[in-house]
Parts: C-alpha cells; sequence; structure tokens
C-alpha cells in the first residue's frame, strides 16, 4: 500500500548477541532479508532500512533491491535517534509508517498487514499484542510526524504512545513473535528451531 510506509530498525551493535544479527542466517535468507521480504509481502509503499554499525557491509549485502536507506552515525544512541533518521527518508506522499526491528524474523506479512487494516479503518497508533504483552512493529499515522523526529530518547515511542492514550489500538494477534526480541545467541538458535525445525550451523 502506497501510504504506508516501512523503517526496519538495523542500526545496533547486536553487543548482547555476540554475532551481527541482520546477517546472520534464516532459513535460506539472512535475518535482515527475512524482515525485508516480511514488509514487502505486506504491500507496503517503501521500505528504509536504518543502517548504523557495518552499515556499509550491510548496504552491499542488500544491494540492488528496491530499498531506501537511512543513517545512525551514532551506533550507541537510543533507538529515538534511528527512528527520527529514518522517518527524515519517508516520502511526503505517505501518511503512516510501520516501525520494525531487524531481530524479529518471525513477523510474518499477516500480522503485518493487520495493522494495515485497522489504520485504514481509522486507527491512529496500532500496536500489536500477544497474551496482554505489548510488541511490535507498530504502526503509527503520520499526523504524528513532527513528534516521531523528537521523541524522548529515554522513553522513546512508549512516550508518544502515551501521550496520546486514547488514539491506541492494542490488537490481539496469536502469534508470539510480535512479543519476542532475539537478544542473545540462545534466543537466535531457539526462535530458528521453532519457526523453522532445525538450528542453523553457525
Amino acid at each position: 500500500m502506497k501510504d504506508v510506509a516501512a523503517l526496519l530498525l538495523a542500526a545496533g551493535r547486536s553487543r548482547r548477541m555476540g554475532a551481527f544479527k541482520p546477517l546472520l542466517p534464516f532459513g535460506d535468507r539472512t535475518v535482515i532479508e527475512r524482515c525485508i521480504a516480511n514488509l514487502r509481502a505486506a504491500v507496503v509503499g517503501e521500505v528504509i532500512v536504518v543502517l548504523g554499525h557495518r552499515a556499509e557491509e550491510v548496504r552491499a549485502h542488500l544491494g540492488d533491491s528496491d530499498i531506501r536507506f537511512a543513517l545512525n552515525a551514532d551506533t550507541d544512541s537510543e533507538m529515538s535517534v534511528s527512528i527520527a533518521r529514518g522517518i527524515e527518508q519517508v516520502n511526503d506522499s505517505a501518511k503512516a509508517v510501520i516501525i520494525a526491528l531487524v531481530d524479529q524474523p518471525a513477523v510474518s506479512s499477516g500480522v503485518i498487514a493487520s495493522l494495515i487494516d485497522e489504520w485504514k479503518r481509522g486507527a491512529k497508533l496500532v500496536q500489536p499484542e500477544h497474551e496482554g504483552r505489548g510488541g511490535h512493529p507498530v504502526l503509527i499515522d503520520l499526523t504524528y510526524r513532527h513528534e516521531l523526529l523528537h521523541l524522548d530518547p529515554r522513553t522513546g515511542l512508549r512516550s508518544l504512545f502515551e501521550a496520546h492514550r486514547n488514539q491506541v489500538l492494542r490488537l490481539p494477534i496469536e502469534s508470539p513473535y510480535v512479543a519476542r526480541d532475539m537478544d542473545t545467541w540462545e534466543d537466535y538458535l531457539a526462535l530458528h528451531r521453532e519457526v523453522l525445525g532445525w538450528v542453523p550451523s553457525t
């Protein structure tokens, strides 16, 4: 849907993982490729990948894949900085943005499409939840573009959602993967086994 852009946040150093998350294998693709494929399958208008640590390596890996890039040069910064750098690249014609995390390759296109469907029905801020636990990706109407550019670095998106609590739709999702991060090597192996049925040899 051309009215909806997507930011994929991939600027971090993956310190807790002990390996660089975006380029880890996930099935027959890398983690970042799987995330991009899921966003595209949900028919978003454009995908903007926010890079930082090892930016040129990731850019070269993705090659000519019709992706736009933003750069967060401060790889030790909070997520709010990556969001701002990404929002700066979103086309002015976009009316909403999905903010996705690179460590969630198991979030399906169907889940992402369900967020877009709720926005089409009039929701301004949509957060998926699984068994009461909030997760990602989130969808934000771009009437909040200015606030996305100036998030409090200490509280990030939480402060935006709290400031507009009456506009927030918490959308129950059957998939547990919206509320699961892939922070450690053990998390990665467990997720790969659970989703794909085997453990990677990496």
